[in-house]
């Protein structure tokens, strides 16, 4: 569903010369599977998500959404995408129920099936009660609702998440991950950026540790611990990062 091969994007900085965000990264993602993206900030997270959701395109190498190439057909893997960014940006002057359904229709659902999609999300994110609340009048976890809620709304086969849980509290953060594990059991392919080890080990299938846009290890949770002999993927984590950072006596 997702296929990533040497995916590189480099940016040019007048100080410092060409830097890269993504430095040929490959993998995969099938249907029915959570792939997690973990990182410090600044790993290249975001860049790679960016480009799967064609707000930019790769310097070279190629990425593959649903069948369609993301630069050679970026309008087809927008239909078949739902990307929820770490940013709600949710409309102050707009009801959830409204967002939702201008999202609906700009993805050109019928009318008649839209009105039926909205029921089923509202019902299945328990969001009946805030259908006519206002953005400007929604709590942090009203907000990441309705963001899910038309994320899914045109009910994609591939899903992105980027810091998802990101500022949440404990309880609203379970409610967002307890609806990613669902989306899941529906079959979606979902790739999850995330540097929290705990939503790693509870929700991925497998995991990528990136670094300096790069990726460092591959595999489930359980096969990197048992490669690099930690007690848990945090650890495994900490030991790639510092393997990679300057020692005192190189400053």
């Amino acid at each position: 569903m997702i296929q990533v091969e040497n995916l590189t994007k480099q940016f040019v900085d007048l100080k410092m010369g060409p830097l890269f965000a993504l430095d040929h990264v490959s993998f995969d993602v099938r249907p029915g599977e959570i792939f997690g993206l973990l990182g410090p900030n600044g790993a290249g997270k975001t860049t790679c998500l960016r480009i799967f959701s064609t707000v930019l395109k790769p310097t070279s190498g190629r990425a593959v959404i649903a069948g369609y190439d993301v630069v050679r057909q970026p309008e087809q893997v927008r239909s078949h995408i739902g990307f929820m960014s770490n940013n709600t940006g949710i409309y102050d002057r707009m009801t959830a129920w409204e967002m939702v359904e201008y999202y609906g229709r700009l993805y050109g659902i019928p009318e008649d099936r839209l009105q039926v999609r909205l029921k089923e999300i509202f019902h299945t994110l328990q969001m009946t009660q805030i259908k006519d609340v206002l953005g400007s009048k929604m709590s942090t976890g009203m907000k990441q609702k309705v963001s899910i809620a038309r994320t899914i709304v045109h009910d994609p086969p591939v899903l992105i998440f980027d810091e998802p849980t990101a500022g949440l509290d404990v309880l609203v953060a379970r409610a967002v991950l307890e609806t990613i594990a669902d989306l899941k059991s529906k079959g979606k392919c979902i790739i999850l950026s995330t540097h929290i080890m705990r939503e790693v080990e509870k929700l991925c299938d497998r995991v990528a540790i990136i670094h300096r846009g790069k990726i460092l290890a591959m595999g489930t949770v359980s096969e990197l611990i048992e490669q690099h002999q930690q007690p848990d993927i945090e650890e495994v984590f900490f030991k790639l990062i510092r393997s990679l950072e300057p020692s005192p006596t190189e400053f």
